[in-house]
């Protein structure tokens, strides 16, 4: 077996729960770390994303690409400014915080560079320094753009909600339980919260 296939076999044998959905879906994705020149555009795309449902945020972050002349880069967005992000269909906070990210990644406050060798608790801490950047946006970035295996953002709700199915939960369980919850994964809680949100699309696929 491969590190891929282990890993879902061993989440698989810690909690009979997700024994199922590993079997539908596979082995846990590949996490490598993303080049140094594509981590501003990515923490970028996780502040589009925020409190929007995906399709919605793929749509806006279409057009903040276009209005950052279809290379979104520090320069790029602060050429851009507030109003032309509003217009792509931010709301002010959202265009502010991305402002004050390009600023912070300028002048080294947010060090894109040194971030494959920080630990995730320093990298939250310098991302969120950044007005308007919570700690999912962070937790995001480690997990997609870093290749970090042991995030559990326990804010996220598809995460909460595929959970709570994968456990036949009747109701949603809170983020304080599942902060306990996951605690006997870890080392592979990013991958744990992978097949939540793949648990989700199964479901609504089954429908």
């Amino acid at each position: 077996m491969n590190l891929r296939a282990d890993i879902a076999a061993d989440i698989a044998a810690r909690d009979r729960a997700f024994g199922d959905v590993v079997n539908v879906i596979g082995p846990v994705p590949a996490r490598r770390p993303a080049p140094v020149d594509e981590r501003f555009s990515s923490l970028i795309r996780s502040i589009t994303h925020q409190l929007l449902a995906t399709s919605a945020a793929q749509t806006i972050h279409t057009r903040v690409v276009a209005a950052c002349g279809d290379t979104v880069s520090i320069e790029s967005v602060l050429r851009a400014g507030p109003e032309t992000l509003r217009g792509a269909g931010l709301s002010r906070t959202k265009a502010a915080a991305m402002l004050d990210l390009a600023a912070h990644s300028r002048d080294g406050r947010v060090n894109l560079a040194a971030h494959g060798r920080m630990s995730d608790e320093a990298i939250i801490t310098e991302v969120t320094a950044v007005h308007g950047v919570g700690p999912w946006t962070a937790q995001m970035y480690l997990m997609h753009t870093l290749g970090r295996r042991d995030v559990w953002p326990i804010g996220d709700f598809g995460v909460r909600h595929g959970w709570s199915l994968l456990h036949d939960l009747k109701e949603l369980i809170t983020e304080r339980e599942l902060r306990a919850r996951g605690e006997r994964f870890t080392g592979v809680r990013s991958d744990v919260a992978w097949y939540c949100w793949q648990a989700v699309h199964l479901h609504r696929v089954n429908q």
